[in-house]
């Protein structure tokens, strides 16, 4: 497997459209950081590292209204990719449907969202769009 992260993505895209509560990934330190994200921001309910020894698993319990049964991920998805990076300084830093999205960004200080890049001032990798 060439690009991890695309993996991530579709594990969860896929999880998301067979009405599944938990998606197992294998783990990494930028994948870590991107669950993180996705918690602190509300679009997922929980997650837990397990560690086997080897790279580790990452266990996510997807987020779902319980009324409606609508997943809170609308959407995600890759934005620079291994055949076509994509870079941005913080003045182009993108907002993903006019601020109700996030962009996540692998900049020099870590994995942050769109708002803390503008925020910090600093630009970086565009690794995915989620709304």
């Amino acid at each position: 497997m060439t690009d991890s992260i695309a993996d991530f993505l579709t594990r969860i895209r896929n999880a998301i459209n067979a009405k599944h509560r938990v998606v197992e990934i294998p783990g990494s330190n930028l994948k870590r950081e991107m669950t993180k994200i996705l918690y602190d921001k509300g679009y997922i309910l929980n997650y837990k590292f397990i560690d086997d020894g080897l790279q580790g698993v990452i266990k996510i319990a997807l987020k779902y209204d319980p009324e409606t049964k609508v997943n809170a991920i609308k959407a995600i998805k890759r934005v620079s990719r291994p055949g076509l990076r994509k870079y941005t300084g913080y003045r182009e830093v993108p907002r993903v449907l006019n601020g109700l999205g996030i962009a996540i960004l692998s900049t020099s200080q870590g994995v942050v969202t769109d708002k803390e890049a503008r925020a910090k001032r600093i630009g970086g990798e565009v690794l995915c769009y989620v709304y």
